[in-house]
């Protein structure tokens, strides 16, 4: 779903945008660089992180307005009318738990090799901040999941997840014994090297690499996939977004297993452990700078070979950009 960016996004009438930066990169760091004085030339606060500015080695007094530092992670996207992430698809995931609480819009740079999160590459820097001084973009929500672990019977740990969350074996050398459960009712039992579920905009990242269905990241649905499973019945499944997804680690496994968030978070698993998934109560909202179909995006990032195609009537080529305007611009 996407809408238009509001006039006024920040409650006191300054612009301010945080920048995001994978900043163990040279690259990065001098994009980053870059991108700050742009913004600050068109009178935009730019607020960052106190560690990524120490690693930026900006000396935050020479900017004007002055940059702002934020101490607090969880609080660095609060009055910012988006987040600006310069690096790959995992520097996305980073600041969309730095921005979790805030709810603030994400807009990432790709310097990475994929980048299904992205909006632009390192060549449009200049366009973009044109992009985010002029207000000429949209935020589109993507579905996050809610995930809660529970030890006999008893809540331990609840984080969200925006790609996937995965349920692993703890040990190579063991399987998983896992009891699988869909809105309240068991549907299997499998020995396997663990249970992905993830949200559509996850599609192309873990679950595709198990065996998954790509989902367009417009499709609201869960997916839940087993890996490696030794049953009779171990099909990717692509769920209602309402429904609960469950995984116990069985009571009399020999092996332990770890839940691991968008490949950030963890929490081990001992034998006995719950873990229930649902539809998350708060999106990600992502910046859309360009409205494309998502098959160009899908087509740039996976180089798919899609020679000899013509195309439908000229009414529809009018409609459609081509492909080679689409781009990971996509």
């Amino acid at each position: 779903m996407t809408e238009p960016t509001p006039p006024d996004p920040t409650p006191d009438g300054v612009r301010r945008v945080l920048v995001l930066a994978h900043t163990g990169r040279e690259d990065a760091r001098e994009v980053a660089r870059a991108c700050a004085r742009a913004l600050t030339d068109h009178g935009i606060v730019v607020r960052l992180l106190a560690e990524e500015a120490e690693d930026l080695e900006l000396s935050t007094g020479s900017f004007d307005p002055a940059i702002e530092l934020a101490d607090a992670a969880d609080h660095a996207g609060r009055g910012c009318e988006l987040a600006l992430v310069i690096g790959g698809d995992g520097s996305i995931l980073r600041a969309a738990e730095t921005t979790h609480a805030s709810g603030t819009p994400l807009l990432g740079v790709n310097l990475g090799h994929v980048g299904f999160l992205a909006e632009a590459e390192q060549d449009d820097v200049e366009s973009t901040i044109e992009a985010i001084v002029a207000r000429r973009y949209v935020t589109e929500e993507r579905l996050t999941l809610d995930v809660s672990v529970y030890r006999d019977k008893e809540l331990v740990a609840e984080t969200f997840a925006l790609n996937e969350a995965s349920v692993e074996k703890a040990a190579r050398e063991r399987m998983l014994e896992v009891v699988v459960e869909i809105d309240g009712r068991p549907l299997s039992r499998w020995g396997c090297d663990g249970v992905v579920c993830a949200t559509p905009t996850g599609s192309t990242a873990y679950n595709f690499s198990a065996g998954g269905p790509v989902v367009w990241p417009d499709v609201e649905a869960l997916l839940m996939v087993p890996i490696s499973a030794h049953a009779l019945f171990a099909r990717p499944m692509v769920v209602s977004p309402t429904s609960l997804l469950a995984i116990e680690v069985l009571a009399n496994t020999e092996g332990s297993g770890v839940l691991w968030c968008d490949g950030r978070r963890t929490v081990d698993l001992p034998p006995g452990a719950r873990i229930e998934v649902r539809r998350g109560a708060r999106p990600v909202r992502l910046v859309r700078l360009h409205e494309a179909p998502f098959t160009g995006r899908l087509v740039a990032k996976f180089d798919l070979p899609v020679e000899g195609w013509r195309g439908a009537s000229e009414r529809r080529r009018r409609e459609v950009p081509p492909l080679e305007e689409v781009g990971s611009d996509a």
